[in-house]
């Protein structure tokens, strides 16, 4: 791996205004060939010029004066630095203060495989012939692999950009098209490109935008459109085998309604001529917000709804109200730097969610945010490795790095819990002030809080700059009495030891209190930053009313225990408040804050509850006790089976599984059930499974879809290559990507030691893309055998894998093959072998990595006795 030094932000004496781009890729020979000519507005006298280039091979470089001398200004010298991926222009004279210079290169570079930068595209036509097509992924730093610019977020500039392509092939980029001309030779400064007639596609010029935004793609496609909204909508795709381009028609009329909604809200229009929409067979991501231009990965924006299940259907929406989000949150209006990544990445995560529960209202999307979403985004900031939303960037290293949990589901929690205290109205003013002063600008996280607290009248800054500055949150220990509770916040870490500093941090904690006395429930709706407060309340019923605040509230046992009889009676606990309740008691369990057979007690309190998320909750993390005990003795394995069938079984027995008629909510809560049942071993659910996966070897519609993935798990942990053939031959023949994935998933629960190593080879074999290798190894990590197999398999490929990949899917990667191992050998293991290594890359996610196996030791080392005799005291009923 490369090592790299310090940033050093690239020198602004002369900054970009406009670039004049033109690339030729050749999609046979993998490579391609560019120019490009950049308007410089000269800010003080100069006579270097530093920008970034990466990997292209310079032709020609080229630099006049617009202002006082006539002939090209003489080169004296051009030096490289490979670390910091720059080159600096030395001048034989010197640019004068407030002029313009053209800088102009003639380049060559190489389509890559490496899904970064102009890269490669494979897919097979109908015809089965293997096909390819060029796109790009510029996001973060990578617009320098493909043509020599200003790649810092906050030089902005405009781009005219003209695709040099043959005839038959389809031309992208962010802007709608100018002009199309047949050419046989392009001739741009020195570059001269001949062969037979093709076309040059002009683009029209684009608005001031930041180089990690622009996007190109040239393949062979099709596409479905709309002109229901005011400018033309497209969604595109590859004309690959089994495309089916009716799977494109949900994402455009959401588009719609998406686009229609920000309008409404932001106040802005939507800020350019045209979207288009683009399925991309690899890609990097879950998709890219390129202004005009957003590119997926089919799985994200192809929906099949004749046939996908509730999941991917949801999944869908999100990303794609993610990303249309952008075109205003991150795109009209730029980070000034990465560090303030999450002031795009989690106000457009928070607005995905905001727009899908006006558009679908009936999926209460909000609920499952506080059950799926803020859980992670917590559990990841209880680790001393982690990092402050708004993160100083020291080294270029970093930059991949943080785009994690903490950036994304973080930070919209943030935006979550001020748009809660500031209240709707407040709240979008502030917003759309934001938007209008800033437009086509760069920003700093301290502007969005200004036009908050100017819309709002609230000091948003003082509370907000601390919660987004400082690393953590907190714990807040709840004493009652009779008409008063005493509140106590500490940082929050789950291994419970922290340092001087963090011991004496102190977080200014929107707060309200969920009281019988209260209206609508709600008293106190505040915050406090001290240490400790004592509040006079009667009626105490909850801390934290709706789960809005970002803290885990911890109770005593006997308390706990009262909230939880509460819960059950249906009563002033609504279903944010039940979720919220029963996450805090896990995770503070799992801490040492409480035992865990504390937890499993509570949990016996809510055998009966209706909700989705609540269920959802609990099953998370009744797994995660599950999966930290697979290497604990197998009576109390099989005590922890036995009482997790016991608490699910009467409602899954009443519930059933015939989805037929049933509506949104009851469908989740069916698949979610059936699912538990039948991997804790309920033997009904276990031979429905083995027999409708046998059916579906026959007949592959008797699986409804929502089902289809639980199915796959239980018959796959309960039998043998027989089912496992059936998986994988719907991994390698499905005709849709969700219906693939689903598939190659579910191949790594197979237990058997055999299976599991073709999992493992399969994970790196021509048939499974980069991008999907993720998906390949995830769900070894559930059983002994695959954790095991897992880690042995990272030790043995990893020289492979630190090549193939960039940091970020190799830091999944590692987080994955250790996330199910618990014991103190094995993280002895896994520290002795990252010593010998390079971890620059992933330094971060490393450290994140030992920190939760640590975390899972100390875990199960304090709590084994507790869980074994609570096991021991069930009575044969509960279990």
């Amino acid at each position: 791996m490369a090592c790299f030094i310090t940033r050093k932000p690239i020198a602004t004496s002369a900054i970009p205004k406009h670039y004049d781009l033109v690339l030729e890729p050749d999609l046979d020979k993998a490579v391609f060939s560019g120019s490009v000519a950049i308007l410089l507005d000269v800010v003080e006298v100069t006579s270097l010029i530093s920008l970034n280039v990466y990997d292209l091979e310079i032709l020609c470089t080229e630099i006049n004066s617009l202002s006082h001398y006539s002939d090209p200004i003489r080169i004296s010298n051009i030096s490289y630095d490979a670390e910091r991926q720059t080159m600096t222009i030395s001048l034989g004279l010197p640019l004068a203060a407030r002029t313009q210079a053209k800088l102009a290169f003639v380049f060559r570079g190489k389509l890559n495989d490496n899904l970064v930068g102009f890269y490669r595209s494979r897919y097979q036509d109908a015809d089965g012939e293997t096909k390819v097509l060029a796109t790009t992924q510029m996001e973060p730093t990578e617009a320098r692999r493909v043509f020599p610019c200003f790649d810092e977020p906050a030089l902005k500039a405009e781009f005219s950009i003209r695709l040099v392509a043959d005839k038959h092939l389809t031309c992208l980029s962010n802007m709608g098209i100018a002009e199309e001309t047949e050419v046989k030779v392009v001739s741009e400064g020195d570059l001269q490109v001949t062969g037979t007639a093709k076309k040059a596609v002009k683009f029209n010029r684009t608005p001031p935008m930041s180089t990690y935004l622009l996007a190109f793609v040239v393949g062979e496609l099709q596409y479905v459109e709309s002109n229901l909204f005011w400018v033309p909508l497209r969604v595109y795709a590859a004309k690959r085998k089994d495309m089916n381009m009716d799977t494109a028609r949900f994402s455009l009329e959401l588009a719609i309604k998406a686009l229609q909604f920000y309008e409404t809200k932001f106040g802005v229009a939507y800020p350019l001529p045209k979207l288009d929409m683009i399925a991309i067979p690899d890609f990097p991501a879950g998709a890219m917000e390129n202004w005009g231009l957003i590119t997926y990965r089919e799985s994200d924006l192809l929906f099949d709804e004749t046939g996908g299940s509730m999941s991917d259907k949801l999944r869908t929406a999100i990303t794609v109200q993610h990303e249309i989000a952008h075109m205003w949150f991150g795109n009209l209006v730029t980070m000034n730097f990465w560090d303030g990544l999450w002031l795009k990445e989690g106000f457009a995560t928070w607005m995905s969610y905001y727009a899908c529960d006006h558009i679908f209202p009936d999926w209460k999307v909000w609920e499952q945010f506080i059950a799926e979403q803020l859980q992670v985004a917590l559990s990841l900031d209880s680790l001393r490795s982690s990092h402050s939303v708004e993160m100083p960037i020291q080294s270029e290293s970093e930059i991949g790095q943080i785009f994690d949990a903490i950036s994304y589901l973080k930070g919209s929690s943030l935006v979550r819990m001020i748009h809660s205290y500031l209240g709707e109205g407040d709240f979008m003013a502030g917003v759309q002030h934001y938007l209008k002063k800033y437009a086509y600008a760069n920003t700093t996280t301290m502007d969005l809080w200004e036009s908050l607290g100017l819309a709002s009248g609230k000091d948003v800054m003082t509370m907000m700059d601390i919660l987004t500055r400082q690393v953590g949150h907190p714990v807040v220990t709840v004493i009652v009495s009779e008409d008063s509770i005493v509140i106590r916040q500490d940082r929050f870490l789950r291994t419970r030891d922290p340092l001087l500093e963090e011991a004496a941090m102190l977080y200014p904690v929107p707060f309200n209190i969920l009281s019988i006395n209260g209206p609508n429930g709600v008293l106190h709706d505040t915050s406090f930053a001290e240490r400790e407060v004592t509040i006079k309340v009667e009626g105490f019923v909850k801390l934290n009313a709706g789960h809005t605040g970002l803290y885990r509230t911890c109770y005593s046992a006997e308390y706990l225990q009262k909230l939880a009889e509460e819960a059950g009676k249906g009563g002033i606990l609504g279903v944010e408040d039940r979720a919220g309740l029963i996450a805090d008691a896990a995770v503070l369990a799992s801490s040492g804050y409480q035992k865990t057979s504390d937890f499993l007690q509570l949990l016996t309190n809510f055998s009966h509850e209706s909700q989705y998320v609540v269920w959802d909750i609990i099953i998370i993390h009744l797994g995660a006790i599950l999966r930290a005990w697979i290497f604990e003795n197998q009576r109390t394995q099989d005590g922890l089976q036995s009482f997790v069938r016991r608490l699910i079984g009467t409602k899954a027995s009443e519930l059933g599984w015939n989805l037929a008629d049933s509506g949104h909510a009851e469908k989740k809560l069916k698949t979610l059930l059936f699912c538990a049942a039948g991997v804790t071993g309920d033997p009904a659910i276990v031979n429905a499974s083995k027999q409708m996966l046998f059916e579906f070897s026959r007949n592959q519609s008797v699986i409804d879809a929502n089902l289809r993935p639980h199915v796959f798990r239980i018959a796959l942990e309960n039998g043998g290559s027989d089912e496992y053939d059936v998986v994988l031959n719907e991994y390698l023949t499905a005709k849709t990507s969700p219906e693939r994935n689903t598939a190659l998933q579910s191949l790594g629960y197979a237990r058997d030691a055999n299976l599991v190593q073709r999992t493992l080879q399969l994970a790196l074999s021509k048939d499974v893309r980069d991008q999907d290798v993720q998906f390949a190894i995830s769900f070894l990590q559930v059983h002994r055998t695959g954790t095991e197999a897992l880690w042995q398999w990272l030790q043995v490929n990893w020289n492979n894998l630190s090549v193939r990949f960039s940091s970020r899917p190799l830091g999944n990667i590692i987080k994955a093959c250790t996330a199910g191992l618990s014991t103190r050998d094995q993280l002895k293991s896994v520290r002795a072998f990252f010593d010998a290594k390079d971890t620059t890359l992933i330094k971060m996610p490393l450290a994140q990595a030992l920190e939760s196996l640590a975390v899972q030791c100390d875990w199960v080392e304090r709590d084994r006795s507790d869980v074994a005799a609570f096991i021991e005291n069930l009575s044969p009923l509960d279990q």
